[in-house]
């Protein structure tokens, strides 16, 4: 999916042209997925983002900041597409649960984004500060989106000269169960890509289980499996072919 910023990436004198350009390009996408994030809640731009963004060819619009879930029912109303939301602030976080689980008129939540530079800021984290001490906060995210079933998306990594920094920060992120990462620069996809599709070994274990499985409770590998085992299997097997 590729996400166009009116947010944060764009000056303030240049928001109403931003906003044209964003409309224009995600009409030329073709049938990638595309997204608009919009200026936040409290931007004199958020109706009129919402309003272009309903009327645009994006498959999806992303809300910065989201604390409430009130905002993800008033941004239902105006842009009428599935919302991607991101936890960027302690309250944010704090709330998760409740923005998770936000249903009413045309709500329909695809996912949750981890804003984590923002939300670094919010905890007034120091700088020499890493991804360890957001942990319960990335926890809390990943816990919330697997309740309500839907996407849970890992934030971005800033330094485009690291790209064993960032292979290390994916594979921490699927670890932790996120479905994939949000990026900055065409540079990162592949890494990120690597990272969270299925290895070829994992694949043929996936494979070797649901061939073995019998029913209930039985040994494998050295293991006890059980039939949760084979959905996971089937599951990573699904990830793999989409």
């Amino acid at each position: 999916m590729i996400i166009l910023d009116l947010e944060d990436a764009v000056k303030e004198g240049d928001k109403e042209a931003a906003r044209e350009a964003a409309v224009a390009a995600a009409g030329a996408m073709g049938d990638r997925p595309v997204a608009i994030r919009v200026n936040g809640e409290d931007s004199e731009h958020w109706k009129a983002d919402l309003k272009a963004v309903r009327k645009s060819a994006a498959t999806h619009v992303v809300l910065p900041k989201v604390e409430k879930p009130q905002t993800i029912s008033t941004a239902a109303i105006y842009a009428k597409k599935p919302i991607l939301a991101m936890i960027e602030t302690a309250a944010g976080v704090m709330n998760v649960g409740p923005i998770a689980s936000t249903t009413g008129y045309r709500v329909d939540l695809a996912g949750l984004i981890v804003g984590s530079n923002d939300l670094a800021a919010s905890l007034k984290l120091p700088p020499a500060a890493g991804r360890a001490q957001m942990a319960l906060a990335l926890q809390l995210i990943v816990l919330a989106a697997r309740g309500r079933e839907i996407w849970a998306l890992d934030g971005v990594f800033n330094r485009l000269d690291d790209p064993d920094g960032l292979a290390r920060e994916c594979a921490e992120g699927r670890l932790l169960g996120f479905d994939g990462k949000t990026l900055i620069h065409p540079e990162q996809i592949d890494i990120a890509r690597a990272a969270f599709d299925p290895s070829e070994a994992e694949l043929d274990a996936a494979r070797a289980l649901i061939a073995a499985a019998t029913g209930g409770a039985e040994r494998f590998d050295d293991a006890m499996i059980e039939d949760m085992h084979v959905d996971q299997a089937r599951a990573l097997l699904a990830r793999a072919g989409r």
